[in-house]
């Protein structure tokens, strides 16, 4: 397999003990792309050095809905300087969280819109956090819809949700959680996402795809997602390893 692992987060303090070992070896693991993804402006720089040391890796970055309440207009500044960087391929990830409510709404909406504009602004696609916040995202979206690109990270929505970011021209991507035995509506949903438009991740160390379920997360468990997605469309899971990483490719520019 060639598996494309579109969203994970290596630099969490859970990979401290051994970030280097698992990223070594994730290519025996059929794991032959990842992408990193930034949470807020503080860590872009240990980001680029991360990806800049593995020829497999690269970058998106950006201000997660949670981190909104912190951001000031010097980060969008140094966003937008560090957007042209080599292995930067999107911004993100950015959206909505309304689960948690880390971050005022106001706030982030403020940014969110801020971070889509420069993302059109230097070409790039975009890795959307959507959380309970569906309608809000989706408004802003089309907003922002001339010249978007995108991904739906982690999707557990409705397919009528699924349906508006398709028409948008937006990929949708599933991770551990369409794993998971009682995620019948996201299996649902996933059978009627075509090919061309899904993606895989891991989203690690967070949302851990049984049978590890309550473990670590890491990309090589990405596979399982792939797998499960295969079953969900009926065709071998190398099949749509090839698909989704092509997939992945033409979002992202690789």
């Amino acid at each position: 397999m060639q598996l494309f692992d579109t969203h994970a987060h290596m630099l969490d303090h859970r990979f401290d003990v051994d970030r280097e070992a698992l990223l070594m070896r994730l290519h025996e693991r059929g794991v032959t792309l990842l992408l990193e993804a930034c949470t807020k402006m503080p860590e872009a720089q240990a980001v680029l050095a991360l990806v800049s040391r593995y020829p497999f890796m690269v970058a998106a970055l950006g201000t997660h809905p949670h981190e909104t309440a912190g951001m000031q207009s010097e980060h969008l500044d140094e966003l937008c300087a560090l957007l042209a960087r080599k292995r930067v391929v999107a911004v993100g990830e950015i959206g909505l969280d309304y689960h948690y409510d880390f971050s005022p709404r106001e706030t982030q909406r403020k940014w969110f819109a801020a971070q889509l504009a420069l993302a059109r602004q230097h070409g790039l696609p975009v890795v959307l956090h959507v959380r309970e916040a569906s309608r809000d995202a989706l408004d802003i979206l089309h907003t922002h819809r001339d010249g978007l690109r995108g991904v739906m990270h982690c999707f557990s929505g409705s397919y009528e949700t699924a349906k508006r970011c398709l028409d948008m021209g937006l990929y949708i991507a599933f991770g551990g959680a369409i794993t998971f035995r009682n995620a019948k509506r996201n299996m649902d949903v996933a059978e009627k996402i075509p090919l061309d438009r899904l993606l895989i991740e891991t989203d690690c160390p967070y949302m851990t795809p049984d049978p590890h379920r309550g473990r670590r997360n890491e990309p090589a468990y990405v596979r399982l997602v792939c797998e499960k997605l295969a079953q969900i469309h009926e065709i071998n899971a190398e099949k749509m390893a090839e698909i989704t990483c092509r997939n992945g490719k033409t979002l992202f520019g690789i």
